[in-house]
């Protein structure tokens, strides 16, 4: 049976005092009131229902009527902000403020049920918004109940048994082949092919590549140890994301001349600057550089993440082991099976070939 978040209280006797014990936030919690010598039990048993009076009169808006929205302004932001990184912050605050907070943040926190939630999120999928867009708002009411229930402001988590609508559009999620990837390089200028081929040859993300100096430059690797997010220097997308990403004997000489044509070759200057000394903004470069260029091959639809997606899927192709394509792309291995590398129908039916010429004989 779960406790009430509070409870009148007990006394005890410890070492000649008196002290109070009570549950709070399913923890138990305990006051010395007083000597035993000085206080009557009776008294001692006074003072700790004015203490527990005091207290729970002056959580009063916590415990009921707090809304959602002066929760996650109050309490989860404040948390959850020292945690995460300054590109998430920003991705996080915009989606929550934008469909949890303008629909559903003047409601009070007690009000909440699962059923009225996923309905919540049935109709955002009605409304178009993709499967990641739904799943990441599904993480966040669970995220919010939930802290709401570790800090005693909610016995339970409505939020809890919430799933992302099977409706959700999910995108395509395309590749290139090696005959691809041959005719965009062909169509880019030497700065903007070498850039792609960091992305396709390296499996670089393009914040990883735009935030390179010169100083993170090895004989054979590159040294990632920051990134650009949307003009602002921060740290690796994940643990996993600082690495030392090999580079090819063709991309070491490529960069090594790309050096001799920089006009500030200086260990802290950028590998990829603009025209104003910053960072290559990484949107700015995937239209102007590479989309406007390939559109009339029929690439337009190429972007960052399917050059990412086309290295690992060319790697497994070729039968590299999946640990080293998930260590050059710095993520997983179980991402890199699940969400990077595509399997092209043919190398499927190769395999079932296979595995029927083996039954038959």
């Amino acid at each position: 049976m779960r406790r009430r978040r509070y409870q009148s209280g007990s006394l005890k006797k410890k070492c000649g005092k008196w002290v109070g014990q009570w549950w709070e936030k399913n923890q138990r919690r305990n006051r010395v009131l007083g000597s035993i010598n000085t206080m009557t039990k009776s008294q001692a048993g006074a003072a700790l229902n004015q203490m527990l009076a005091q207290y729970q009169a002056s959580h009063a808006d916590v415990n009921g009527n707090m809304s959602l929205s002066q929760f996650i302004e109050g309490t989860y932001y404040p948390v959850f902000k020292r945690k995460w990184k300054r590109s998430t912050t920003s991705c996080n605050v915009n989606r929550v403020h934008k469909h949890i907070v303008r629909e559903l943040g003047e409601l009070p926190l007690k009000n909440f049920r699962r059923e009225p939630l996923q309905s919540f999120l049935d109709s955002k999928s009605a409304a178009g918004l993709s499967f990641s867009v739904v799943d990441h708002l599904r993480w966040d009411l669970k995220q919010i109940f939930g802290l709401a229930v570790a800090e005693g402001v909610l016995e339970r988590n409505p939020a809890s048994l919430l799933f992302t609508p099977a409706e959700s559009k999910r995108g395509v999620r395309l590749v290139m082949t090696l005959e691809e990837v041959q005719q965009c390089l062909m169509h880019l200028e030497f700065r903007d092919r070498l850039i792609v081929q960091l992305a396709v040859v390296a499996g670089m993300r393009p914040g990883e590549i735009f935030g390179l100096t010169w100083q993170h430059l090895a004989s054979d690797h590159v040294d990632i140890r920051q990134r650009v997010y949307r003009g602002d220097i921060d740290r690796p997308k994940t643990v996993h994301s600082v690495r030392r990403a090999a580079l090819s004997d063709g991309l070491v000489n490529a960069l090594a001349e790309w050096k001799t044509l920089s006009l500030n070759p200086r260990p802290e200057a950028w590998v990829f600057p603009s025209e104003r000394g910053t960072p290559l903004s990484r949107d700015n470069f995937l239209r102007r550089c590479v989309q406007d260029k390939l559109g009339p091959a029929g690439l337009g639809w190429v972007n960052f993440q399917v050059m990412r997606r086309t290295h690992s899927t060319l790697m497994n192709n070729m039968g590299i082991e999946g640990k080293l394509v998930a260590d050059q792309l710095g993520h997983s291995l179980d991402v890199n099976q699940n969400v990077y590398t595509q399997s092209p129908v043919e190398r499927r039916k190769a395999a079932i070939d296979q595995l029927e010429t083996a039954l038959v004989m």
